[in-house]
């Protein structure tokens, strides 16, 4: 069987893992990473007559303009979005979903549109994937949700494209639509006289990798890697000589500190930073 040809748009955790998908059965023709490349898919595409050349895209983040989207038709360029749309369009569906505390997570495979996200769908599918567990907080967890979605649709790509067999596309409900904002560093300071332990630990997994969460301890601000809520089971953390690395939130409960990073330095547990820090 004859590898389905593909040009691939995409940067970054869910292009990276739909890219590893596609390579096991699909031949990348060309990889566009940036508005410049742009201009070589036009090639590409304009010279292929015999329409044996697909486009499949995950977290992009450049506008295509019509002209290139017009190369594609009649089946378009296959996006791939970890949401269930017409909810969370936008730049952060996967950081928004966990913020908002959803326990499933979604992906959607669409014919890209010049509105964002508003393309009809060829797939959906809900991804029963919770957060591992309710007491902690780590990157692991945004990752596998990361993971999930881009396999998810990745997959399906490469099967129907390979059996030449896309189904006919849905339109999506505009009235239904809900949209995400882009992720900034306004978000990245944490609150706990205003934000609750579920919101906090919420947080430091959503924006975990960029922006990251931040908090002041003993004078220095660190960026937060990993924590988990006194409530949960007990850690050398809920000891008290660990207090000074605890922050106690709106709802009354307390989270621990495991992993924190000063500004300039590496990332270090919470008995190294305490050994290092405190006078």
């Amino acid at each position: 069987m004859t590898k389905p040809k593909i040009i691939f748009f995409g940067n970054g955790l869910l292009a990276d893992t739909a890219l590893k998908v596609l390579n096991n059965t699909c031949e990348i023709v060309f990889h566009a990473r940036t508005k410049e490349d742009l201009e070589e898919v036009k090639k590409l595409k304009s010279a292929d007559k015999e329409g044996e050349l697909h486009g499949v895209l995950a977290s992009f983040g450049v506008i295509i303009k019509q002209d290139v989207l017009d190369l594609f038709e009649p089946e378009g360029i296959l996006n791939i979005h970890p949401s269930m749309l017409p909810d969370l369009r936008g730049p952060s569906p996967i950081e928004s979903a966990i913020l908002r505390g959803d326990s499933k997570f979604g992906v959607s495979v669409m014919k890209l549109a010049p509105a964002m996200d508003a393309g009809p769908i060829y797939f959906q599918q809900i991804i029963d994937l919770p957060l591992v567990n309710p007491y902690f907080a780590s990157p692991l967890e945004k990752s596998n949700i990361y993971d999930s979605t881009a396999v998810a649709g990745a997959e399906w790509i490469a099967e129907h494209l390979s059996e030449n067999n896309l189904p006919n596309y849905t339109e999506q409900d505009e009235s239904q639509a809900t949209f995400c904002q882009k992720l900034d560093k306004s978000m990245s300071i944490i609150n706990p006289e205003k934000e609750t332990s579920a919101e906090i630990l919420r947080k430091i997994i959503a924006l975990s990798g960029w922006p990251k969460t931040k908090y002041e301890f003993l004078g220095h601000e660190c960026i937060i890697h990993a924590a988990h809520l006194g409530d949960g089971p007990k850690l050398d953390q809920d000891l008290p000589e660990y207090e000074e690395l605890s922050l106690k939130c709106k709802d009354g409960k307390t989270i621990y500190i495991d992993s924190l990073q000063p500004a300039g330095k590496k990332t270090m547990d919470a008995k190294s930073f305490l050994n290092g820090y405190r006078r």
